[in-house]
C-alpha cells in the first residue's frame, strides 16, 4: 500500500511538472532565459539583477542546472539529423522534466538518508510527496528549489562527515565544500539553513585538520571557479588576470551589499517581521503548520528550517518561496496524530488543501502565459505585442520571433493607459482583417493579451470599432487564473471572485483602428 501509494504521488508530481502554470516570472529570467541566451540563438530579455553595475545574480549555478541539459539536448538534436535550432518549448519541457527528475531523485534520497527510523521515514517521503509545494515549486525552475535539494544534501553530508570514518570523511567534506559554494553562489540565504546543523562540525573539525583542510581547498577552488565565471559573464570580453584581481565580479557580496539597504527592499515589498511565520508557512504547510506547533519532532532537520526562518525574518522583503527549503525539512519532523478520529480528519484536510491549492498553483495559476508566448511565436504578421494584466512573459520562447515581434509589458496600467498604447500601435482596419485568417497575409499587426476577467475591455470586444478600435479574438486558454487582479476593496469579495474565478482564462486579441481614406 505504502509503495502503490508513494508510486501514485510521483505520477502525480510529474504530470504537475507537465502542466504549463506560471508561479513566478524569476522561474525564466533568473535561470533558463539567462543561459538559452548563451546556449542557442535566441534573444533574451536580461532583468535588472543581470545589467546593473554591481550584478547580483551568479550564472556560476545556472550552468549545471540547466546549462548541460541544454547543450546536451543541442547535441541530441543536431546528432538526429534536425537543422536549425531547437524550439524553445521543446527545452522549456526538457527542463520542467528534468526539475521532476532531480525533485524526484534527490529530494526524496535526501529524506531517506536523513531519517533513521523506517516507520518514521515512510511517513516523512509520504508527506513531502503529497505536498502541493514538491508538485509544482519544486518542479520549475527556481532559484529557491534548488536551494531546497542543495541545503537537503549539505545535511546529509554533515551528517556523513561526523557519524562516519575518517576515510569516507574526506570525500564527504570535499563534496560539502563544493556543495557549500554552490548554495551560496545560487542564493545568498542558503548559509541562514546551516547556522546550526554546522555547529557539529565545529568539534569535529577541531579534531581533524585534514578533513578540514580538504573542506576549505575544495571551497576555495570552487569560489575561485564561480568568481571567473560571473567576471567573464559581466565583463563582456575574455578576461585577463588583472581582470579577475583587480575587477573580479563578486555576486553574493553584491547581493548581500544589495539586500542590507531598506531602500532597495522597498522596491519589491516591505513586510513585518512575522509575515514568514503565521502567513506564508501556514501558506505552504497547511494543515501540517498545526503539527510543527504541535507535535514537533526534535531533529537536525527542524533546527536547520528554525534557523533558517529566524535569519529569514530579518529581512523586510519576505515571499512564501524563500521558504522552501525549510518544507521538506519540517515535513520530515512532525508526529501524525495518534488518536484514529483525529488522525482521519487532518489526512482529509492535508488531502484536499494540497489538492486545491497544487490546482491552483500548479494547473490555473498565469497557466496561459506560456502558451500564449507559443502562439504569438507563430503569427507571421505579429510586429507588436501588449500584455496586460498578467506576469511578464518569457520572451525566449518566441523561438527568434522576437528579432521583429516587440513585447510591451503593461501589468500594472490602468484601462485608460492600455487604451492610449493601443491606438498609438494598432494597424489599420483593412478588408482582410474581416476575412478568415487573411489578416495573417499582412506585414505588421498588433496583438492584446490578456485576462477574460479584465472586465474594462468589455464595451470594446463587439467590434464595433468603439473609439476607434477594433477587437478580433485569435485565441482563448480557459486554465488561467490572475490572482494579481483580485480586488476586494472595490468590487467586494463576492464579486471579485465571480469575476476572477467564473471569468477565468487567458486571450489574445488582433487589434485594429479606423484610419482616414488616403
Amino acid at each position: 500500500m505504502w509503495r502503490r501509494t508513494y508510486l501514485f504521488l510521483v505520477l502525480l508530481r510529474l504530470w504537475f511538472a507537465l502542466s504549463p502554470s506560471y508561479l513566478h516570472p524569476d522561474e525564466n529570467f533568473q535561470g533558463p532565459e539567462v543561459i538559452a541566451g548563451q546556449i542557442f540563438s535566441y534573444p533574451v530579455r536580461y532583468t535588472w539583477e543581470f545589467t546593473t553595475d554591481h550584478p547580483i545574480r551568479s550564472v556560476f549555478p545556472l550552468w549545471p542546472v540547466y546549462g548541460l541539459p541544454m547543450v546536451l539536448l543541442r547535441w541530441l538534436w543536431i546528432g538526429n539529423g534536425n537543422d536549425g535550432e531547437i524550439p524553445p518549448i521543446a527545452v522549456f519541457w526538457t527542463l520542467r522534466v528534468l526539475m521532476f527528475i532531480i525533485s524526484f531523485v534527490l529530494e526524496d534520497w535526501a529524506i531517506h538518508e536523513l531519517v533513521q527510523s523506517t516507520r518514521h521515514r515512510r511517513v516523512a517521503v509520504l508527506l513531502v510527496a503529497s505536498s502541493y509545494v514538491t508538485w509544482t515549486y519544486q518542479t520549475h525552475t527556481f532559484s529557491n528549489s534548488v536551494e531546497t535539494l542543495v541545503v537537503a544534501w549539505s545535511l546529509v553530508l554533515i551528517e556523513r562527515v561526523v557519524e562516519n570514518t575518517q576515510r569516507s570523511s574526506f570525500l564527504a567534506s570535499a563534496v560539502l565544500g563544493v556543495v557549500a559554494v554552490f548554495g551560496v553562489f545560487n542564493r545568498i540565504t542558503f548559509p541562514a539553513f546551516l547556522l546550526i546543523p554546522g555547529l557539529r562540525l565545529l568539534p569535529y573539525y577541531w579534531k581533524n585538520l585534514w578533513s578540514f583542510s580538504i573542506l576549505v581547498l575544495t571551497g576555495l577552488f570552487t569560489t575561485a571557479l564561480a568568481i571567473t565565471l560571473d567576471t567573464a559573464f559581466y565583463t563582456g570580453h575574455s578576461i585577463s588576470w588583472s581582470d579577475l584581481v583587480l575587477h573580479p565580479v563578486i555576486t553574493p557580496l553584491n547581493n548581500l551589499l544589495y539586500n542590507l539597504q531598506s531602500s532597495n527592499l522597498a522596491q519589491h515589498g516591505l513586510h513585518p517581521w512575522y509575515q514568514h511565520l503565521l502567513v506564508n508557512l501556514p501558506q505552504l504547510l497547511g494543515p501540517a503548520a498545526l503539527l510543527l506547533f504541535t507535535q514537533p519532532r526534535t531533529s537536525l532537520r527542524l533546527y536547520s528550517a528554525i534557523s533558517g526562518i529566524f535569519v529569514l525574518s530579518i529581512f523586510q522583503h519576505q515571499e512564501a518561496r524563500f521558504l522552501l527549503p525549510t518544507i521538506p525539512l519540517i515535513l520530515s519532523s512532525v508526529e501524525l496524530p495518534k488518536r484514529q478520529t483525529v488522525l482521519r480528519v487532518w489526512v482529509a484536510s492535508w488531502i484536499i488543501f494540497n489538492l486545491a491549492f497544487g490546482t491552483l498553483m500548479g494547473v490555473y495559476h498565469q497557466g496561459g502565459v506560456v502558451p500564449a508566448q507559443v502562439f504569438m511565436s507563430k503569427q507571421p504578421d505579429a510586429t507588436q505585442a501588449i500584455w496586460w494584466k498578467t506576469y511578464m512573459p518569457p520572451i525566449w520562447l518566441l523561438n527568434g520571433k522576437n528579432e521583429v515581434l516587440s513585447t510591451r509589458d503593461l501589468m500594472g496600467t490602468n484601462g485608460e493607459g492600455l487604451f492610449e498604447e493601443l491606438a498609438q500601435l494598432a494597424t489599420c482596419d483593412t478588408p482582410a482583417d474581416r476575412r478568415n485568417n487573411e489578416y495573417l497575409k499582412e506585414g505588421n499587426g498588433t496583438y492584446l493579451v490578456a485576462p477574460l476577467s479584465a472586465t474594462w475591455l468589455d464595451p470594446y470586444l463587439p467590434n464595433k470599432g468603439l473609439e476607434g478600435l477594433r477587437f478580433r479574438e485569435v485565441w482563448r486558454y480557459r486554465r488561467h487564473l490572475n490572482l494579481d487582479d483580485l480586488d476586494f476593496g472595490e468590487d467586494g469579495v463576492w464579486d471579485t471572485l465571480a469575476r476572477v474565478v467564473g471569468r477565468r482564462g487567458l486571450a489574445i486579441w488582433r487589434v485594429t483602428k479606423s484610419c482616414p481614406h488616403r
